[in-house]
């Protein structure tokens, strides 16, 4: 009887020791992801179209059809659609157009910033619109001469659109919208 009861107290202190050595169970800190990208070094782009503009020389660039563009970043799974027409006659529809695109994601969008864009010199009239939220594509442009030429553009991800996931994607990809329109100069 005595060695069972030397058995149990030492199964018992064994069982003790074994529930309560645990570690005490903190916390993790927050972090955040950090995304680092290089600062972009812009390139002159030229073809046969009747406009050349900068870009990040990062990209990768494909002709689609009529001097339509597809600017690409596979590190960030995303693409600049660039769309080329020629006026005539027809602005205020290319106008209509242009616009009711953005528009459209005001569905998902918490947010749609305009920012005109004038450059008298090399008569370039436009506007940039910043979407903020998680509609498909934040960032979108539209430049014309209002007597010839008209090109948009938009940004895509390939990724389900949570904004908080790539805003320092965007936020990159903006940054290069927006040199390519101011750069933008008509042949």
């Amino acid at each position: 009887m005595g060695k069972l009861l030397i058995y149990g107290s030492t199964l018992f202190c064994s069982v003790m020791m074994l529930v309560g050595c645990k570690n005490e169970v903190l916390p993790k800190p927050s972090s955040q992801l950090r995304l680092n990208y290089p600062i972009a070094d812009y390139v002159a782009f030229e073809n046969n179209c009747p406009f050349t503009f900068n870009m990040n020389s990062d990209a990768k660039i494909k002709e689609d059809k009529e001097c339509g563009f597809s600017i690409n970043y596979p590190k960030m799974k995303a693409t600049i659609y660039l769309t080329y027409k020629p006026v005539n006659g027809n602005i205020d529809k290319l106008l209509r157009d242009a616009q009711k695109l953005t528009y459209e994601h005001v569905i998902k969008a918490d947010d749609i910033l305009e920012q005109p864009f004038i450059n008298s010199e090399k008569k370039v009239y436009g506007m940039f619109y910043k979407v903020s939220g998680n509609a498909a594509t934040n960032s979108q442009f539209y430049a014309t001469d209002s007597v010839k030429h008209f090109l948009t553009g938009a940004v895509y991800f390939y990724a389900k659109p949570n904004f908080d996931s790539i805003m320092p994607a965007a936020d990159y990809i903006r940054n290069d919208m927006q040199t390519l329109m101011e750069t933008l100069k008509w042949k």
